[in-house]
């Protein structure tokens, strides 16, 4: 499956943006989809991820609440809103496709290419 990000941008703190990650190839629905951030200096860590049924979601702590991942199957697509961003959400976002859940990079097999997001203070 071929992963493409989209959607970041320059944002003042306090505000929101949706990512997008459109997919294609192989069966969108046969993936766990996730979304993963790297801050510059630091390692990819993981966000949220969702279920291929979008029955379930788990994210990390720090973002429980502003953030939201949700997938469409019929537009192949998975969306990541993030509301009452911070200066420290400032990182590239990928998205990212497995087979299984995980929380850790090599866990995840297919990758998009990543969008900048910077929140400003």
């Amino acid at each position: 499956v071929q992963l493409q990000a989209s959607g970041g941008g320059l944002v003042q703190a306090g505000g929101s943006l949706r990512l997008s990650c459109a997919a294609s190839g192989r069966t969108f629905s046969s993936y766990i989809l996730g979304w993963f951030r790297q801050a510059p200096g630091k390692e990819r860590e993981f966000v949220t991820a969702i279920t291929r049924s979008g029955g379930s979601t788990w994210y990390e702590d720090s973002v429980k609440g502003p953030f939201t991942i949700s997938r469409d199957g019929a537009k192949n697509t998975v969306y990541l809103q993030m509301n009452s961003l911070k200066p420290e959400d400032t990182a590239v976002y990928y998205c990212a496709g497995g087979g299984v859940y995980g929380t850790r990079s090599y866990e995840y097999d297919y990758w998009g290419q990543g969008t900048q997001v910077t929140v400003s203070s």
